[in-house]
């Protein structure tokens, strides 16, 4: 059974001094998971943003879908840059075979993603 998607928001300081707004997904990320996600991502006018996977198991293709909808409406406006953290190395494996890469920086910690903002 998967366990419902959660999203909290949360604000940090990249190396630069800037101010980068956190979305912290809990539980599996799958079709049931877009109102979430996007209402989370909706919600804020962040110019930095990162979506932490530290509380997340499992991404299946809707999921990923959904994920890939977000950076590409970021790279569409052109004025926000978004990284990713916190993926299993599985999930890393598929994020950047899928070329997720090209649109969000891919970093296995928080502190290694505000580093590279």
């Amino acid at each position: 059974m998967q366990a419902p998607t959660k999203v909290a928001t949360r604000t940090a300081t990249a190396a630069s001094g800037t101010t980068v707004t956190i979305l912290a997904f809990a539980g599996d990320i799958a079709s049931t998971s877009k109102d979430a996600i996007l209402d989370a991502y909706n919600a804020t006018d962040a110019k930095k943003l990162l979506l932490d996977f530290t509380g997340t198991e499992y991404v299946n293709s809707s999921g990923i879908a959904i994920i890939i909808q977000v950076l590409l409406d970021a790279a569409r406006t052109g004025d926000r840059t978004v990284g990713i953290f916190g993926l299993t190395p599985h999930f890393q494996k598929v994020f950047t075979m899928v070329g997720i890469g090209k649109y969000a920086t891919l970093s296995p910690d928080e502190a290694t993603a505000l580093a590279a903002l």
